[in-house]
């Protein structure tokens, strides 16, 4: 099975049991080996008492992406560390676009950017995560030769 495939593969099954951001309304545009693109659409119920969306809507949106990209080579990896940071505030409707870019990977860590622009194209937040990848594989019968 080619890398790309295979990527899809493991965010296909993790995205369909990911209650959560399918309640966000979490919209898969792109997913590769390492990357993976998100959108989403800020609604009335993430709004916080300012009027503006709740900085936890970025974090999940962006928390996601990382899940999606470290995941997507095939074995299991979770989050050990993540950090953000917001730049503009966003309103209901709103659509929002994170992008996942693999830094650094190694057996164990593998760290990520995560980019979350709004539909002007201006960056609303920006998402690191660091991750362990355990030795578990999502297909173990699909992993040689890879």
């Amino acid at each position: 099975m080619e890398p790309k495939e295979l990527a899809e593969k493991v965010v296909d099954r993790m995205f369909s049991q990911d209650w959560f951001s399918q309640w966000l309304g979490i919209e898969l545009l792109e997913i590769l080996p390492g990357r993976c693109k998100l959108k989403m659409t800020i609604r009335k119920e993430m709004l916080n008492g300012f009027g503006i969306a709740h900085g936890g809507i970025t974090y999940s949106l962006g928390d996601s992406a990382l899940a999606f990209a470290s995941n997507s080579h095939g074995r299991r990896s979770v989050s050990v560390e993540t950090s953000i940071s917001h730049t503009v505030s966003m309103k209901e409707g709103d659509v929002i676009t994170a992008t996942a870019e693999e830094i650094s990977l190694t057996n164990k860590l593998g760290i990520y950017l995560i980019n979350i622009r709004n539909d002007s194209g201006d960056t609303v937040a920006m998402f690191k995560g660091t991750v362990y990848r355990t030795s578990r594989d999502w297909f173990p019968e699909l992993m040689t030769g890879i």
